[in-house]
């Protein structure tokens, strides 16, 4: 019968068949009518067991076109190219017909028959896969466990497992051109089945990759491979093809290893924090502070630059690295405070316990020597005033530039800058106190001795004392004043020296304001006390200009509370701008 000799042909066909065109296209030519005569029920037995097992080898060239469909070339005797060679960036002619095929001897629309279609797809991916691997198998092999890789052959296998990345990369491009030719039926998605293959064999190489040649800080390479694997997952989000279980998740990867990394980083420098460790207790800079902080800032802010690529694609890691930059500035501030604690201590009883305090009165001495600012104290205070001013600013600022990227949760940005504010507050506390610690132990000087004692100056003016007779009683108090000033200029840099001296000029107005308030109801001793605010007032204006000369501003001239409070009893002034321009 014609169906036989249909069926004889085929089988001697199936015999030499090859997953090309002009095979697939003669398969399918000698198949439609023995199959239209299997339905009408035309076919002897014998005609059905040969149909049998010609179905068995078409099945199996099916499988070998499907396996292989980036593979497939009429060039070839074999209609396949070698695995690892250039892939055509479109359909081979012979998925088609092969498809075609496929639809003869399968319901194309039955799970069944979609299912076997999706598994001859993804075992092509998966051969893909191991083809693209080989390269970097030498990295996760049991073998490998135990050896040292020097530096050079970490860095090449990361250079590899980029490579991979890209190449997976280029495999899915590809399956996504071969999808929109629309070869397969419309319920096989083979880019997403593809896909999926390919992203959970990238992701269990990634894995065991990275805790075979763990990344032990985000250098270069680490960085190159972080940004490939991040890519590759925003590929498939902009290609439209869904995540997968088990598939790439690029920030799940890395997550542990950078923890890791904030967590060395740390630790690294507040190891540099500790006494031991920090030099230069003697040497300043050319800001008069102490090299140490310009050290430690720069190595923070190095530090959190290498996290920039992280950041750049997660920028949630922003508010850790903030929290770990506190913990190394509240460490400075606590080494510099050891490496400076033998000047410190004399000021401490002076610094109040809690904060915005007014600085309390020192106990009178008259047996202790003056005191005298120490360059030490200087080069401290400096230090402090330079890392708030300049310094922790430089750190904020890089950290507040990326939580400017931090995503936002129920209309509401994480909350970035609490640790930074605190640190500020620190920082604007020490600087006060110790500050205010200093002048008031200037302040002090002036009780140490009954001549230069304002108060006591004060209450023996006489009445009709001229003004000149006045600044002869205050000649040793002026003379001391500006001994103290020249010593807060020699330490201090501009800035503080000029909010140290405004400071010292309020507290000196500070003895005739009380002196005046105790006088309410007795106006006797206002002109000698109007004689000595002035003289007070002259000589700190005068020394301040005479060593600050043209650097100084209108404003740090102007009269501190204290001096406006006391004219304003006096009815000299009749001010009522209350400035509060202590500290710069």
């Amino acid at each position: 019968s014609d169906s036989y000799t249909k069926l004889r042909y085929l089988s001697h066909v199936m015999n030499v068949a090859t997953p090309t065109k002009t095979c697939l296209l003669l398969v399918h030519e000698l198949l439609v009518p023995i199959l239209m005569a299997r339905s009408e029920k035309c076919l002897t037995r014998q005609e059905k067991s040969i149909l049998m097992d010609c179905e068995i080898e078409i099945e199996k060239l099916l499988a070998n076109v499907f396996e292989n469909y980036k593979s497939l070339d009429e060039s070839y005797p074999s209609g396949l190219a070698d695995i690892s060679g250039p892939v055509q960036e479109s359909a081979s002619t012979a998925l088609s017909p092969a498809v075609q095929v496929f639809s003869l001897l399968h319901d194309i629309l039955s799970l069944e028959a979609q299912d076997i279609l999706k598994n001859y797809l993804q075992t092509a991916a998966k051969k893909r896969c191991r083809m693209h691997m080989v390269e970097t198998d030498e990295y996760v092999s049991c073998n490998s466990e135990g050896f040292l890789l020097d530096s050079l052959t970490i860095s090449t296998a990361y250079l590899k497992i980029k490579n991979l990345c890209q190449n997976i990369s280029n495999e899915i491009e590809t399956d996504i051109k071969i999808t929109s030719e629309h070869v397969f039926p419309s319920s096989i998605d083979l880019s997403s089945i593809a896909a999926a293959v390919y992203s959970t064999q990238l992701c269990n190489r990634l894995r065991l990759f990275l805790s075979a040649v763990p990344p032990s800080c985000p250098l270069p390479h680490v960085n190159e491979l972080l940004i490939a694997v991040s890519d590759f997952e925003r590929k498939l989000d902009s290609w439209g093809i869904s995540p997968v279980q088990g598939g790439i998740d690029s920030r799940g990867l890395f997550h542990n290893y950078i923890m890791v990394w904030i967590h060395d980083m740390e630790l690294r420098l507040l190891d540099r924090c500790k006494a031991e460790k920090v030099p230069w207790s003697g040497v300043i800079t050319n800001h008069s502070t102490s090299p140490f902080s310009e050290d430690m800032y720069e190595r923070i802010r190095d530090s959190l630059i290498e996290y920039e690529v992280v950041i750049s694609r997660w920028p949630q890691y922003t508010l850790i690295l903030e929290n770990t930059a506190s913990i190394v500035e509240r460490a400075i501030v606590k080494s510099l405070e050891k490496q400076y604690n033998d000047i410190l201590t004399p000021l401490k009883d002076s610094i109040p316990k809690r904060l915005n305090m007014h600085v309390q009165k020192l106990t009178r001495r008259q047996s202790s020597p003056l005191y005298s600012v120490p360059t030490q104290l200087g080069t401290f205070v400096n230090t402090i005033k330079r890392i708030l001013d300049v310094l922790h600013r430089r750190v904020e600022d890089i950290l507040r530039q990326w939580a400017s990227c931090l995503p936002v949760v129920e209309d509401k940005k994480s909350l970035f800058g609490e640790q930074m504010n605190v640190i500020t507050v620190l920082l604007r506390t020490k600087y006060r106190n110790y500050m205010q610690a200093a002048v008031d132990k200037l302040v002090s000087n002036t009780q140490s001795n009954k001549s230069t004692r304002l108060k006591r100056i004060l209450e023996e003016i006489k009445e009709n004392e001229r003004e000149v007779e006045v600044r002869e009683r205050m000649k040793m108090l002026c003379s001391q004043i500006t001994d103290s000033i020249s010593n807060l200029h020699d330490v201090f840099t501009s800035q503080i020296f000029v909010a140290s001296c405004r400071l010292f000029w309020d507290r000196m107005a500070q003895v005739v304001l009380k002196f005046l308030e105790g006088r309410k109801e007795n106006e006797v001793g206002y002109k000698g006390s109007y004689y000595a605010l002035g003289i007070v007032e002259d000589t700190f204006a005068s020394e301040m200009q005479r060593l600050q000369g043209n650097s100084l501003q209108e404003k740090d001239m102007e009269a501190p509370r204290s001096v406006i409070e006391a004219r304003s009893i006096l009815s000299r002034d009749t001010t009522t701008n209350h400035s509060s321009y202590f500290y710069v």
